[in-house]
């Protein structure tokens, strides 16, 4: 006799183990990468065409110049097939040489990989020591360039959204406290996290490098990273001595000038890059922003409710993006967020170094609404519920109430 065919929610995964499907969307509330929506996917899925070919210049300068409106710039803008890291590399070989210093602020986990990147590459990373709960200060970094009468400092490196802790930077305050410290060195910014979710202002805010990439804000896979390059970093490409050809800007620009690259690129991406620019604007940059800022908003809501504390404790600069948690006392963050994707199906970012195990971080940024989020905070609070983390039930209510 034919055995029985297995239950039809039974399935064998790729490890030829069995496995129990789960009903539903998967919830993917991690800081990004965030969740692609279909016209997205829709466009990175169509056929690829000759990078070197007439249709593709098109293609090409649409995103180049499109990219220009996102950063708020009327200066370079470059592309490359990367993460973030790259782009970090990118802004620095660019321009910089052997021994120069660079000032850069501890905001959290990747405001010092940015640092261990630098001192890879042969330059002296002084790092002004944060307590990875609020952004850089403009105050302290203005005194540290004050006492830098011989200006050995090349470049100051601040991150805007600080993925790990969920605090924002001041990005105009540090520009004008470089001003006001009468001090020459480039300011080079991370909004990896950032960009398409915060407002951001490369030319007005004076900043000489910006450092994102696609996987974030702009709701596409990993694989895209970008620098935004001013007259004066242009410049100092000229003369920067660092080793660089992958990243060299001058390669670039000549290609750039007519919508191609000086080797292959992600094509496919850059399909997917031209209708994220195309969905930012026909909602309107600063509905995006005010959305991000009214979800952060909500969510801190829902957290305190709980009776939990919000990881950034400087107020004004929480993020829109991004809140990370701390547990109570005695509490592991990543059994909870183990135990939620068990029984909710909600992948929640982890705590990174420092805060490892610590905190776990809700992400709500990208192509998201208020039901999503609403959604994600109730998966949040059953996994409160079942994982037996003391707290306050009600949450959700809390930040219902604040978005209507």
């Amino acid at each position: 006799m034919q055995a029985p065919l297995p239950p039809a929610s039974i399935f064998t995964n790729a490890s030829g183990s069995i496995a129990m499907r789960k009903a539903g969307r998967h919830f993917l509330q991690i800081p990004g990468p965030s969740a692609v929506p279909d016209r997205i996917l829709s466009a990175i899925a169509q056929q690829t065409i000759d990078h070197r070919g007439p249709a593709f210049a098109a293609v090409g300068q649409k995103a180049l110049d499109g990219l220009k409106t996102i950063f708020k710039t009327d200066e370079s803008v470059f592309i490359y097939p990367a993460s973030g890291t790259g782009a970090w590399e990118a802004a620095l070989v660019n321009t910089l040489s052997p021994g120069d210093h660079v000032l850069m602020f501890e905001t959290g986990h990747f405001a010092s990989l940015w640092k261990k990147l630098a001192e890879k590459l042969g330059l002296n990373a002084e790092f002004i020591a944060g307590d990875w709960r609020s952004g850089a200060d403009p105050d302290q970094i203005e005194a540290h360039l004050a006492e830098d009468k011989d200006h050995r400092i090349k470049a100051v490196c601040i991150v805007h959204n600080e993925t790990s802790t969920g605090s924002v930077s001041p990005v105009a305050a540090v520009r004008a406290a470089i001003d006001a410290a009468g001090h020459p060195a480039l300011l080079m910014v991370d909004t990896i996290s950032g960009l398409g979710s915060l407002d951001y202002r490369h030319d007005e805010w004076g900043v000489d490098v910006t450092v994102s990439g696609s996987q974030k804000g702009l709701m596409l896979p990993p694989g895209l990273s970008f620098n935004a390059a001013s007259a004066k970093a242009l410049a100092a490409n000229k003369t920067a001595k660092l080793a660089r050809s992958y990243w060299d800007w001058g390669e670039m620009q000549g290609p750039n000038g007519t919508g191609y690259f000086p080797y292959t690129p992600a094509t496919n991406l850059l399909y997917g890059l031209n209708v994220a620019i195309d969905m930012l604007h026909e909602e309107g940059l600063e509905n995006v922003f005010a959305r991000h800022a009214r979800h952060g908003a909500a969510t801190r809501a829902a957290v305190r409710h709980w009776g939990l504390e919000v990881l950034c404790s400087a107020q004004g600069q929480e993020s829109g993006v991004l809140t990370a948690v701390m547990m109570p006392e005695g509490h592991s963050a990543d059994a909870f967020r183990a135990s939620t994707l068990a029984h909710y199906d909600i992948s929640l970012g982890n705590g990174l170094s420092k805060v490892a195990d610590r905190v776990f971080r809700i992400g709500h940024l990208g192509d998201f609404n208020d039901l999503m989020l609403v959604a994600t905070l109730g998966g949040i609070e059953m996994g409160l519920k079942k994982a037996e983390v003391p707290h306050n039930a009600g949450g959700v209510q809390a930040a219902m109430q604040l978005l209507s």
